[in-house]
């Protein structure tokens, strides 16, 4: 018998919490669900990715105005992830920002990511309705982008493909706070259905190590201090060397699934949304030892691996 598809049986609301890392920077963790969070300037407000639905936005947004009044001028999507980017339209933001690579995902993937994510995580799609639409970027950028909140500075940076090919992170370099989106998560499994694995374990982490935060807040999992970027490597490393190594020798993609739940499990097995994660992190993984770029996720691709490894 198959295990219930994806996150379809999570229906227990998880609690949000508001925490503030800095005078005027702030996280709303969620207990393994999706994080955001908001820098402060004295002119404008910088909000960090959008949660699912603008009914879900507004709840962050009502906890964001207990803090401040100032406009949310600024909305920077750290990657394209319908569960992150599809609540945009309740922070009415002047300007939409995200790297090149998540625009172009958009436009490639945007719809089929919708119908997918939404089946995966029906609870994290509450009033779906109030979708408007897709979340298009009207600001994009290639390398870094440096904004000018007033009387503070927020760096926008793109240090490599990872997660998707279009991630980036918001740093703050006097108080060496790093907004990791999904590519670092504490407590968390890393989701690599869309990611580019060898060069996220590997160059993409390098850099962001580099940066030596202090405090980072992942895309999912509470705030962390450096260990979080380690961790996530190790589950990324696990999981690629377990892959590799029964693909050489030969196996069935439910072969090569056993033995990266064999590998991960003892260490990893309870952290949040592993079991969601793992048969598309396994046939990411095997795609990319064969030399094939991430793969557009349908609803009914998705079915189809479930069925096979989770059965």
């Amino acid at each position: 018998m198959s295990k219930p598809f994806a996150s379809s049986t999570d229906l227990e609301e998880k609690r949000s919490t508001l925490q503030e890392l800095a005078p005027g920077v702030v996280a709303y963790t969620a207990e393994g669900d999706p994080n955001v969070g908001a820098v402060i300037g004295d002119d404008a407000v910088l909000a960090i990715d959008a949660r699912a639905t603008p009914v879900l936005a507004k709840e962050w947004l009502d906890e964001l105005r207990g803090i401040t009044d100032k406009p949310v001028r600024y909305l920077f999507l750290t990657h394209y992830h319908a569960v992150r980017v599809l609540g945009a339209s309740a922070f009415d933001a002047e300007w939409v920002i995200a790297h090149e690579g998540t625009r172009r995902w958009i436009l490639e993937r945007g719809e089929q990511d919708f119908e997918s994510e939404t089946r995966r995580f029906p609870r994290l799609f509450r009033d779906v309705e109030s979708i408007p639409g897709l979340t298009h970027p009207n600001v994009a950028f290639a390398h870094s982008l440096r904004l000018d909140l007033g009387g503070r500075e927020v760096e926008l940076h793109h240090v490599g493909r990872g997660h998707t090919a279009g991630d980036a992170c918001v740093w703050l370099p006097e108080e060496r706070i790093l907004f990791s989106g999904d590519l670092v998560e504490a407590r968390a499994a890393p989701y690599m259905g869309d990611a580019f694995i060898e060069e996220w374990s590997t160059a993409t982490l390098d850099r962001l190590e580099a940066l030596g935060p202090k405090t980072i807040v992942p895309g999912r999992g509470p705030a962390a201090t450096g260990e979080a970027i380690p961790e996530t490597r190790e589950y990324l490393l696990t999981l690629w060397d377990a892959v590799r190594g029964a693909h050489r020798r030969g196996g069935t993609l439910k072969d090569v699934f056993e033995t990266a739940r064999a590998a991960l499990e003892p260490r990893f097995g309870d952290w949040w949304i592993f079991e969601h994660c793992l048969p598309f992190n396994v046939a990411r993984a095997r795609d990319e030892v064969e030399g094939h770029p991430p793969q557009v996720w349908t609803a009914e691709k998705d079915a189809a691996v479930w069925t096979e490894l989770q059965s």
